[in-house]
């Protein structure tokens, strides 16, 4: 990265700042390092132990304590918003500009194995209202940044139209959303695919028909930029989907990690909420006007 880009990339992370300073969300700072994770077959992580005071050579397998590092804010997110229900007290919307790291990832053209998210949960809203508060963040960083990616108008798609358009109407899989769909999304704006099957596992709310979840992604230049849930707050929903994510992860994961197995529970005073999680890397990368993620990341 030159110096003009990094003092544009400081530029957007104010202004992201102040866009949610400015609507009154809360800004926090969780931990990188987690001792237990959500289970999430899709993607693999980072583990590393804590020594405590006290270790030796000879003792430290039996004193060390096991550590992953998180791959989004999210677990802790979720319970700093459910901590706030169970004291009685409203919790405000939050927000959150930290680093993350999936392992397993390839580095170049718009992945890295460490990269920073912003991730932020604004209360009493659903997946739609998330989607009206990132069209205004985004156009509120358009306005700054005049070698910015064509964003607007941001074209919404249900997934199961874009798999018509594109897939021949086929039943949603990963394989031909990667192959057939994914690179046929118009790249002259942004692109949000929105209502996914309930075939894809995720912790989203259902649509009242039941087969899809209220869920949307958004892609810029055809590069998925974030992703959004109404977040489903139902304790035996959420349980069963760790217990499935868990005996996939046991089975085929290459980095196995604890689980909170009583995880679920803090959503018996779990208030609705919208979450996104957004790659900041990527945003810079389409504000900026650079044709890889690495034009905009310090390596």
């Amino acid at each position: 990265m030159d110096l003009e880009r990094l003092q544009s990339r400081s530029e957007i992370i104010k202004s992201i700042r102040a866009f949610f300073d400015e609507r009154s969300y809360l800004e926090v700072d969780t931990p990188l390092m987690a001792p237990d994770l959500i289970p999430e077959s899709c993607l693999e992580v980072f583990q590393t132990e804590y020594l405590p005071p006290g270790t030796t050579r000879e003792n430290w397998k039996e004193k060390a304590q096991e550590r992953w590092l998180i791959p989004s804010p999210e677990i802790w997110l979720k319970k700093l918003i459910a901590k706030y229900s169970a004291d009685g007290r409203e919790c405000p919307s939050l927000y959150e500009i930290c680093h993350c790291f999936r392992n397993v990832e390839s580095q170049g053209y718009q992945h890295s194995p460490e990269f920073t998210m912003l991730e932020y949960y604004t209360m009493d809203a659903d997946y739609l209202d998330s989607l009206s508060i990132t069209e205004a963040l985004l156009q509120s960083l358009t306005v700054k940044f005049p070698r910015a990616a064509s964003f607007f108008p941001i074209e919404k798609i249900p997934m199961q139209e874009a798999f018509a358009r594109w897939a021949g109407g086929v039943p949603y899989d990963d394989v031909t959303f990667i192959d057939r769909v994914e690179p046929n999304l118009p790249k002259d704006h942004a692109v949000v695919l929105i209502d996914y099957p309930v075939s894809v596992p995720c912790l989203a709310k259902k649509n009242t028909d039941g087969r899809s979840y209220q869920r949307w992604e958004m892609y810029i230049n055809g590069v998925e930029l974030c992703n959004c849930y109404s977040e489903e707050d139902d304790p035996e929903e959420i349980r069963q989907f760790f217990r499935k994510e868990a005996k996939e992860k046991q089975k085929n994961a290459l980095v196995r990690h604890k689980i909170d197995e009583n995880y679920w529970k803090i959503f018996h005073t779990f208030p609705k909420c919208s979450g996104v999680a957004m790659g900041l890397d990527r945003l810079a990368m389409a504000l900026l006007g650079c044709k890889t993620i690495e034009g905009v990341l310090i390596t």
